[in-house]
């Protein structure tokens, strides 16, 4: 018998060790009752550390492993890879339909799957939260979902990719692009493979989704439109620098133009909630005529951070809260 809200965590890369060692520093009230990886899955006693891989089974289909363990929410910390998304998508699917609730921080199914996601919550009376990826520890999806109802936001500029802000200042600072990008990978900043960062990709694939969020926009049919870092940006990033501005890869979404994310890099000046953050750090300013612009900044890009972004997400589904304020 569980201790503990009990949840089913699939991927045990990274994120989900750190999503485990998340839960034993914080909440007692959270029970990790099984740990799913590529092939091998594993049932976990209440109030014991998850065994060693040695010691895993066979995965069994997902609807078995949820009705054993009784769970109540689906963590998905699986890789955002070809590879992978047939799987995370079955597997958000089968819990969201069974009434389980699904808190992910893998992206390709959410970005091509979000109405059919939407309804399988709709006949399981389920619900499912992605503050894992839409920035890590940065709260963009909570200002998205909640905290901006009512405030009438009408657009969206974003740094959500803290890599290609770190590459412009290295860039501004006459840095070549392939020794930024070395440096970056150096610093843990940047991944082996840092294309979706330098093609704006990433930056867009988030603000896809904090649009969707925001005006109900099917993620999965917004057009993008990007403008890449390249070995020809080193001469725009000194030239902003010149001017006292910074060169920034903006993402922006907008009322005025629907179902459109563009990312394109700007020279933007000091009074700008984007000029002052320093690589990697993070930014999205939403834009409310009445209330005025609200911005969020700051957020952790690394795995502890998408796992403490998880977390919080399955505990306010959870509902783990005290009388009053709290």
């Amino acid at each position: 018998m569980s201790l503990g809200v009990p949840l089913v965590l699939s991927g045990f890369g990274p994120v989900g060790q750190a999503f485990v060692d998340s839960v034993f520093e914080q909440d007692p009230l959270l029970q990790v009752a099984a740990v799913r990886g590529h092939s091998a899955e594993v049932f976990v006693a209440p109030g014991s550390a998850v065994p060693e891989r040695a010691s895993w089974a066979p995965v069994r289909p997902i609807e078995e492993t949820l009705a054993r363990t009784n769970a109540a929410v689906l963590v998905q910390a699986l890789p955002s890879t070809p590879g992978a998304h047939a799987r995370a998508l079955h597997e958000a699917l089968a819990a969201l339909r069974g009434g389980v609730d699904v808190v992910t921080a893998t992206k390709s199914h959410i970005l091509s799957h979000w109405r059919e996601l939407e309804r399988a919550a709709e006949v399981g009376g389920s619900r499912i939260r992605i503050s894992g990826a839409t920035g890590a520890a940065l709260p963009t999806a909570d200002m998205a979902r909640v905290a901006l109802r009512g405030m009438g936001c009408s657009a969206v500029r974003a740094c959500p990719n803290g890599t290609s802000t770190f590459i412009l200042d290295e860039l501004s600072a006459g840095i070549g692009l392939e020794d930024a990008v070395l440096e970056a990978q150096r610093r843990g900043i940047a991944e082996a493979d840092p294309s979706a960062d330098l093609s704006g990709k990433d930056a867009a694939t988030k603000v896809r989704l904090i649009a969707g969020l925001l005006w109900n926009w099917d993620v999965s049919a917004i057009a993008v439109e990007t403008e890449p870092i390249e070995a020809s940006t080193s001469a725009s990033a000194l030239a902003a620098a010149q001017q006292g501005r910074r060169l920034r890869a903006v993402a922006s979404a907008s009322l005025s133009r629907p179902m459109v994310v563009t990312v394109q890099l700007e020279a933007v000046a000091p009074g700008d909630p984007l000029f002052s953050i320093n690589g990697p750090e993070k930014a999205m300013v939403f834009s409310c005529p009445e209330a005025g612009d609200i911005t969020v900044q700051g957020g952790r890009s690394s795995p502890k951070g998408a796992a403490l972004a998880m977390l919080k997400d399955v505990l306010n589904l959870a509902g783990l809260s005290r009388p009053g304020f709290h």
